[in-house]
């Protein structure tokens, strides 16, 4: 199973989410600095958890950037909760938007959620993969 990368700037936070994560089997790595999160993502080919207040960049910018070249999976966590930053972070290619704060238990859900739909069961066959990107 890819690892998921989760890019939080608070650290009590992502521990928090990573001791989740790991405690379900999932194998995660937080990110290492806040600089070259796109770096990062092609170096781990993660399925990817995402902050939206990070320093430098924002998560909008990150995640605009890692879709420039990757269909992974891209859940934004961040406390901004006006509906046009989740808007925001939906165009800039999030699949989902997680508001802070959050139950961990609704965050677990939602990352097996499109962990099934992109790698499990529910992902479509490598066939029809090809079919729609064809299209």
């Amino acid at each position: 199973m890819r690892p998921i990368l989760i890019v939080e700037d608070d650290t009590a936070l992502a521990r928090q989410v990573s001791g989740l994560l790991e405690r379900y089997r999932y194998a995660c790595r937080v990110a290492e600095s806040f600089d070259d999160i796109d770096a990062q993502a092609r170096t781990i080919d993660p399925a990817l958890l995402l902050d939206v207040n990070l320093p430098r960049y924002d998560g909008f910018f990150w995640c605009r950037r890692i879709r420039a070249s990757s269909r992974v999976p891209i859940v934004m966590v961040s406390a901004r909760d006006a509906a046009s930053d989740q808007v925001r972070g939906m165009e800039a290619g999030a699949d989902d938007y997680v508001t802070k704060p959050f139950d961990l238990d609704v965050l677990l859900a939602k990352v097996q959620a499109q962990l099934r739909r992109n790698y499990g069961e529910l992902a479509p066959a490598t066939s029809e993969v090809a079919s729609i990107e064809r299209d």
